[in-house]
């Protein structure tokens, strides 16, 4: 005898749990240019950082799913690269895990860096969205509400808006301060459509720890080293695990395109890959909620980021 929906959730007591009435849920692409504020507004919006954050435009390589789940609501978030012209594979790379976010993705949360005006790469982005106008719901965020001056407020509001037809809903926001989160989060919850939840309410980002340990090792390389030497880095973890004294023992190599970078980024006597390793030990600290051996080794992979093989042995495998 066949059972009805109502009847099979009758007898699956996670049933009404994983999809409450008129439960919403959906993917959220979160696109920009590079640098706007994406990874900080999805570390802002789940009270917990899972992305890496630096000046530095392009720190975001890969994909990351955020996921923010209430009783009525699950929002997955999906933290894109910023989208910008390649300059080589890696770059390709990065454009191909944004543009294939957006093809997934049920709503799009174009993030903009209200502290400049438009430029091209607003342009550009804008003109990549044009065809999802009304095929997909797209929400305007623009980012850093809290370092205009008020005299710019209503112009620099206007030109981003004129980008995109006049329907798209819009809202000025700071992410690192939190002004506007609620209103930016209602904005989003009115676009997702109904649906199930796609992963555990406790659930808080499909990346492993040792991923995020990896990145929180190449967050400190951005932060701490200077002009283009960052860009050539990549870390690989090759060990996480916590051992019998409860001390968790990660260790990661450090991959740089050139003899000369190594030795930057090893420094006189150790010193600057020492200053790296605390700094980066301390984040990854926070992560794990208890003490952390730092292993960082660094390797030469001479062009890596023009190199197939290479961008597959790091861990950057185009779709």
């Amino acid at each position: 005898m066949e059972m009805d929906a109502q009847q099979e959730a009758d007898l699956d007591p996670l049933a009404e749990e994983l999809t409450p009435p008129g439960h919403q849920s959906g993917f959220v692409a979160v696109v920009g240019r590079p640098n706007a504020g994406k990874s900080t507004l999805m570390n802002a919006l789940l009270h917990q950082k899972i992305a890496i954050v630096t000046p530095r435009p392009q720190t975001t390589r890969t994909s990351q799913l955020g996921i923010l789940t209430a009783s009525d609501f699950q929002i997955v978030f999906v933290d894109t690269p910023g989208l910008m012209q390649p300059r080589h594979l890696l770059d390709e790379f990065m454009l191909d895990r944004a543009s294939e976010s957006l093809r997934g993705a049920d709503v799009i949360l174009w993030i903009v860096d209200g502290v400049y005006a438009p430029g091209e790469e607003d342009r550009a982005i804008a003109r990549r969205l044009q065809p999802l106008v009304g095929v997909k719901p797209i929400v305007l965020a623009i980012n850093k509400a809290d370092l205009l001056v008020p005299d710019l407020v209503v112009p620099r509001c206007e030109s981003y808006r004129a980008l995109l037809p006049d329907t798209i809903p819009w809202i000025l926001f700071s992410a690192s301060r939190g002004r506007g989160l609620e209103e930016l989060l209602q904005l989003i919850v009115g676009a997702l459509p109904e649906g199930p939840r796609y992963f555990p309410a406790d659930q808080i980002t499909d990346v492993f720890m040792r991923d995020i340990a990896a990145e929180l090792v190449r967050e400190q390389l951005l932060l701490q080293l200077r002009e283009e030497i960052p860009y050539g880095t990549a870390v690989v973890v090759g060990e996480f695990k916590e051992r019998d004294n409860g001390v968790t023992y990660v260790a990661a190599n450090i991959f740089v395109e050139r003899d000369s970078h190594k030795r930057i980024v090893i420094g006189k006597r150790g010193a600057q890959l020492r200053q790296i390793g605390s700094a980066a030990r301390r984040e990854i600290e926070e992560l794990v909620g208890g003490k952390v051996y730092l292993d960082l080794r660094v390797k030469v992979e001479p062009k890596w980021r023009r190199d197939k093989k290479a961008l597959r042995r790091l861990g950057y495998s185009r779709p």
